[in-house]
């Protein structure tokens, strides 16, 4: 395996955690490259259930190095509460497993205090968000008031950074009717989790950049989706951060040519938590019976997740706006018993039929979804272990994903089990390897 970014290829929990915990077999180092634990990566291995927010995926992997970021919004207490609880599992024996970048920003105290004023404040026009602070420090990153790792390790520029911080940031928050967040108690409450923070800090750039001169394989883990991205997803129900293909290389501190494959994890349904637009969302007994056969509620706040049709506008705008190899499609066995599935091949608004996502706000909650169907299968998926295993129309469904959306499908996930996959072809194709139908390859 090359060097690879993987991506979540639509609004998020599309199984990414399954899939970067298997690729971690043939990787060397795995890295987070943006979001905050407002993220959870789902992981089942020897049947034991394991939910990550902020250390990358391939921490189950024993003498595996694991990297959080610069484009990581880290809360060092959520972090550390995290490494005590591998720990005691048995993960992260050895403390050089996990490095965090030194120029990664800090969330602090009072971004949730914002966080959760805003939200309120915005009634019925509330984006929905999981009220981590991860918002507002993105906001304070890119003000350039944020505090970063390096600094917040260091007890006395630490001190003096929060203060000018908070003189600002308890303006807006008494502005909002909140109570002003103490220097004292912020203090008191981070300095301990700094100091046991500061052992796993580096400069992971320069780390990452060594580590390639040795040709070492580095696997890049994207948390949210490429519809929650803040730039070409459905803003402003997004994330803060970019969390398409591209955010890997400004959130790991690596230069576009380092990237050999990008991989795109799709369910083979569609599914949102929280606010925003949805086309395919179906509120009926068949989006419940998804919901329930898929355990969609969130692995962070368990929150049930929207359930719907495969999307293929959406899909084929994240192949275009990551630069998608392949795709890998996942949950495919939760369609089974489905007499008819449905898959939007387009869109239309007005009088006017759309392939792509607008961009105009509200937009998206104003187009009526155009269906393709195709028959659907009872047999039960889970055992299946190659290609052939799979019914005639469970293949056929795979193959109609592939061509609608332009790439080619790499991998099916028919479980949440680490074995539980059927892989058809390598993640990272030649870039230039003409695009051939799984059907053409395996039949």
């Amino acid at each position: 395996m090359a060097n690879i970014v993987v991506v979540g290829a639509q609004w998020g929990d599309e199984g990414k955690g399954k899939l970067v915990d298997l690729l971690t077999e043939r990787a060397d180092i795995v890295v987070r490259y943006q979001g905050g634990n407002n993220a959870g990566h789902t992981l089942v291995v020897h049947g034991e259930k394991t939910v990550l927010h902020l250390i990358p995926s391939g921490v189950l992997h024993p003498g595996k190095t694991c990297v959080i970021g610069n484009g990581v919004v880290i809360d060092p207490a959520v972090l550390m509460g995290e490494v005590d609880k591998l720990k005691e599992r048995g993960f992260l024996a050895n403390d050089a497993q996990l490095r965090i970048s030194d120029r990664a920003h800090v969330i602090l105290p009072h971004h949730k205090v914002l966080e959760a004023l805003r939200e309120t404040a915005r009634g019925k026009n509330a984006i929905g968000t999981t009220l981590r602070g991860i918002g507002p420090a993105y906001e304070a990153k890119i003000a350039r008031s944020g505090l970063r790792v390096a600094d917040f390790i260091d007890p006395a520029t630490f001190a003096k950074l929060l203060a000018q911080d908070l003189e600002q940031a308890n303006r807006v928050i008494e502005a909002y009717g909140g109570k002003p967040v103490q220097v004292k108690a912020v203090l008191a409450e981070m300095n301990p989790v700094a100091a046991r923070l500061a052992p796993y800090v580096t400069d992971t750039g320069v780390l990452l950049d060594q580590a390639a001169r040795k040709h070492r394989r580095i696997l890049f883990e994207g948390a949210q989706g490429t519809m929650l991205d803040i730039d070409h997803g459905t803003y402003p129900f997004v994330t803060s951060s970019n969390a398409g293909s591209g955010g890997a290389c400004t959130g790991a501190g690596v230069g576009p040519t380092l990237i050999d494959g990008v991989v795109g994890i799709s369910k083979a349904y569609t599914t949102r938590v929280g606010a925003g637009p949805f086309p395919t969302e179906l509120e009926d007994a068949t989006g419940e019976s998804l919901r329930q056969k898929g355990g969609e509620f969130g692995a962070t706040t368990g929150r049930p997740r929207r359930c719907g049709w495969l999307d293929m506008v959406v899909l084929r705008h994240a192949v275009r706006v990551n630069g998608l190899t392949t795709i890998a499609l996942t949950k495919l066995d939760v369609l089974s018993g489905l007499p008819e599935i449905k898959v939007c091949t387009s869109y239309r608004l007005g009088g006017a039929i759309l392939d792509a996502v607008p961009a105009r706000y509200g937009g998206l909650a104003e187009v009526q979804p155009l269906y393709e169907s195709l028959p659907g299968w009872n047999e039960d998926l889970t055992q299946a272990k190659t290609w052939w295993d799979l019914p005639e129309t469970a293949r056929a469904y795979v193959r109609r994903v592939e061509q609608l959306a332009g790439v080619p499908v790499s991998l099916v996930s028919v479980g949440p089990g680490r074995r539980q996959t059927i892989e058809l072809r390598d993640v990272a194709p030649p870039r230039r390897e003409r695009f051939t139908p799984a059907h053409e390859v395996l039949e």
